[in-house]
């Protein structure tokens, strides 16, 4: 889903009285949906409930743009209790998006030129293989906000994620630490992990990770920030989601970045669940890096290519980075040359 989507979403809800915007960092999801269920005299798991939100969703023609699983194709279905022909209510897009109707015949006619041109598909057609990410990353930067030089479409998620902290996690006897959430992806974690030992640095003494309060289900960004203000003279990176995969908090990327800077921190996120699910304003909020994957809201299918922000400011920095073919400019990439 586009930024323009979102954007348009959220004026809708905003023109309709009975219809909440919903607020990223003040309330939990539960309790908007509760306080809207309290508006219709219903509770929030009524039918009327239900079908009060369908009716008020501005987005719901985008439901026929995508194929549903039919009951009859799952798994573990005991088909005597419901309609085989029926599609099933899908709530894994946080997993695995659905399958865009129109994305068959795409793949069908990249197929067939490979038949049929073989290694020149390479540099022809509407979508020569050479360029494909060139083709699309202006409209790509702006479903997470950035500018079209900022971006690349790459990798799975948690190479990037190396990748950048390669360049980007630069630790000192002064400042290692890594501040993160407690409950993070395990990717995330793990790459956390492996990356201060590649450095010679434990684990448990540098990484900071932050718990909500007790009773809470999610982190105060007023927490986060204090937490970076209280020990950001030893913290080298801050890095979050910007949507946490288990409770759905979105969180403020803008606020958490300015205090990390103010410190004198990097700051970086996970946008695995963000990207194509919230709007994103990556160069706008000053976020050194960012990583995201492509098949869970943005619908790409299982393997589909990772994406990477650097923000601009950086784009001239003598960070030390790994460097590949792909990375030289494309005007003179194909001259085969070895220059820069």
């Amino acid at each position: 889903m586009s930024n323009l989507h979102i954007e348009q979403f959220l004026s809708k809800m905003a023109d309709k009285n009975d219809v909440p915007v919903i607020d990223n960092v003040s309330q939990h999801p539960s309790v908007i949906l509760n306080k809207q269920a309290e508006k219709l005299g219903c509770d929030v798991t009524d039918i009327k409930f239900a079908q009060h939100m369908d009716a008020n969703d501005p987005l719901r023609s985008l439901r026929l743009d995508f194929i549903y699983p039919k009951m009859k194709d799952l798994p573990d279905v005991d088909l005597s209790l419901v309609d085989p022909e029926e599609e099933c209510i899908y709530l894994c897009g946080n997993s695995l998006g659905l399958q865009p109707k129109s994305i068959k015949e795409k793949i069908e006619r990249e197929l067939d030129k490979w038949a049929k041109m073989g290694v020149y598909g390479h540099l022809q057609g509407d979508l020569p293989w050479a360029f494909c990410d060139e083709c699309i990353d202006e409209q790509y930067a702006k479903h997470v906000g950035a500018k079209k030089g900022e971006i690349a479409l790459m990798n799975g998620l948690t190479v990037n994620m190396h990748i950048m902290m390669i360049s980007f996690y630069r630790p000192t006897p002064q400042r290692y630490k890594i501040l993160c959430e407690s409950k993070a992806f395990p990717s995330d974690h793990y790459m956390f992990e492996s990356q201060i030992r590649l450095r010679g640095y434990d684990p448990a003494a540098a990484m900071i990770c932050m718990e909500p309060r007790e009773g809470e289900e999610t982190l105060r960004t007023e927490d986060i920030i204090a937490k970076i203000e209280q020990e950001g003279d030893g913290i080298a990176l801050v890095c979050f989601p910007g949507v946490q995969y288990y409770t759905g908090q979105f969180f403020n990327v803008a606020a958490i970045t300015k205090a990390g800077h103010a410190k004198g921190c990097v700051v970086g996120f996970d946008m695995a669940h963000a990207a194509g699910n919230v709007p994103l304003y990556l160069h706008d909020w000053g976020v050194d890096f960012a990583c995201w994957c492509s098949y869970k809201y943005m619908n790409g299918g299982a393997g589909a290519i990772a994406g990477a922000f650097i923000h601009q400011k950086h784009m001239n920095n003598d960070y030390p980075k790994l460097l590949g073919w792909w990375g030289h400019k494309i005007a003179t990439r194909f001259t085969m040359d070895n220059s820069k």
